[in-house]
Order: C-alpha cells, then structure tokens, then sequence
C-alpha cells in the first residue's frame, strides 16, 4: 500500500490490481496524474499528459498518440503513403524506360522523373517497413508499446483472438467513444488558490502546491509574497481619505487610523462620568468590580 496523492492522505489504494481478460489474470496500474486505474492495455502519455486505451505510440508525424480510436486511421494512412510511393515509382521509372532516344538524353531531359523516383525509393523503405511491421502486430493482436517491452515473448497473449478475428476486430469493430481520463482531476488555478490537484470528491479545501499561507495573517499568500485585497474591496475609492484623515488628526500628531479615535475616545469618557465609574488600565472599575 502507498499513498496515492499527497493532497490525500488519508486515502491509500494499491498500486496495482488483478482483473480478467478472457480468462487471463492482468494487472493494471494506478495512475498519478489521472487519478484511475488504467484500463487494461492503457498507458499514460506524458507528451498528452492523459491516459490512452489501447496505446500503441505517440506519433509525432500525425501529432497525437495511436490508441483504440484512430489506430484504423493510422494503419490506412501509412499503407496508403506507402501505395502512393510505389505507384510514383513505377510510373516514373515506366517514363524514362518508355523513351526511343537514349536512357542518358532522356534522363538529362526529364530531371523530375528521376528525382521522383530516388525519393520514393528512399521513402518506401520507412514507411513500408512500418507498414508490415503494423500488419504483422494486427495480425496478432499487439501494440507497438506491448511489442517493444517483449509482454508476451515468456507468456501467452491474452487479446489475441485468431488472425481473422483480429483483422475484424481493428477494422470493423464499433469505434468506441472519447473518454477524458482527466475530466475529474482539478488541475491548479493561480486564480483560486484552495484548489489544489486532487479530485472533486476528495481533498476540498486543501492548499495547492503552488501556494503559500500566512500563518499571522491566516491567508492566502500570492506568489511574490503579497497578500491578495479582498474582492469587495477592491473597487472602492480611496481618494478622499487622506484629506479626511488629516482634518481627524487637526494638524498636530498625524493620525492613525489603527488607533482609537479621538472623538469616540472624549464620548465614551463623558458616558463614564455620568454613570458614576472610572476605569484603569485593566478594565476594572476603582471599587475593584468589573466594568
């Protein structure tokens, strides 16, 4: 047992935990950044900073991880890059060979045939190799993450179903819908300051970890050290205090405001005669009885 979030200590859950996929005991792990655990075959990018079912790679061709909802895409868009380079070969190559003159004057004539074909030459390797190598994890039912961490070299593959059935599978399953793993998790907001990485349900009222306290003050303090104005203050107009509080100190002793006023100070010590008590220093009357 561990602590699954600082913000939450008095919450512990197990790092992992059994589950049954056709039959074949896996483990899944929690998640720290989105607070679940993953889903069998799931993993966490840290360049998406979210949680992916069935994650194959995280492309930084097309931009985005492959996972459960666009892996058809991807397999379609890299054998289709891949017919394309072999179609331009083919018909480049057939234009030079096609020519009655001499292959060298036809080559020196016609410069974008060669360059096209050197080019695709080049490319058919990458993106056909990647090609086959994506059939062949279809074919068995694997990801490029399974495949690359040897999962099931020393132990038999859970998901695969038979080559058909993993071909039916990829490409005219249902494609499942959008699932944000992180629509719980409260990210931290500089504008309120009590709300920290945790989730709704647990951890209310806890500090983030971008924010300071005041332990004086009792509040919240900004980054640069200051203590933030409360909102209804804020929008007041404080210009014509100054004048007032120069009339309030008649000239001799400037007045501060955090001191008992004067005036209040010459009433309250009337009211006091007239009942008939004087106070000291300790809030007692001369007689010794509490004021």
């Amino acid at each position: 047992m561990e602590w699954v979030n600082s913000a939450t200590p008095n919450l512990k859950l197990p790092r992992t935990k059994d589950v049954l996929v056709n039959g074949y005991t896996v483990k899944v792990k929690y998640c720290d950044t989105c607070l679940l655990y993953r889903p069998p075959r799931a993993s966490h990018c840290s360049i998406c900073n979210n949680c992916v079912e069935r994650f194959d790679h995280h492309c930084p061709w097309v931009g985005q991880c492959i996972g459960i909802r666009n892996y058809r895409f991807f397999i379609l868009f890299i054998s289709s890059s891949t017919l394309l380079c072999i179609y331009v070969f083919t018909f480049s190559l057939m234009n030079i060979l096609q020519a009655k003159s001499n292959i060298w004057n036809t080559v020196s004539r016609d410069i974008v045939s060669v360059v096209l074909i050197v080019y695709c030459f080049i490319v058919v390797w990458f993106v056909g190799g990647l090609t086959v190598f994506h059939f062949y994890l279809i074919c068995t039912n694997q990801t490029t993450y399974e495949n690359f961490r040897y999962r099931y070299d020393k132990k038999e593959n859970p998901y695969n179903n038979g080559i058909m059935k993993n071909l039916k599978e990829i490409f005219f399953s249902k494609i499942p819908p959008s699932i944000n793993f992180r629509e719980r998790v409260v990210e931290d907001d500089d504008d309120d300051p009590v709300i920290g990485s945790i989730t709704q349900r647990f951890g209310r009222g806890i500090i983030g970890s971008n924010e300071k306290v005041d332990i004086e003050m009792g509040g919240m303090l900004r980054k640069d050290g200051g203590i933030p104005l409360p909102h209804i203050l804020q929008n007041l107009d404080y210009g014509g205090i100054d004048d007032n509080l120069k009339k309030e100190g008649e000239g001799d002793v400037p007045f501060d405001p955090f001191f008992y006023p004067r005036k209040q100070e010459r009433r309250d010590s009337q009211w006091t005669s007239t009942n008939g008590y004087s106070t000291n220093a300790n809030g007692k009357t001369e007689d010794g009885l509490p004021h």
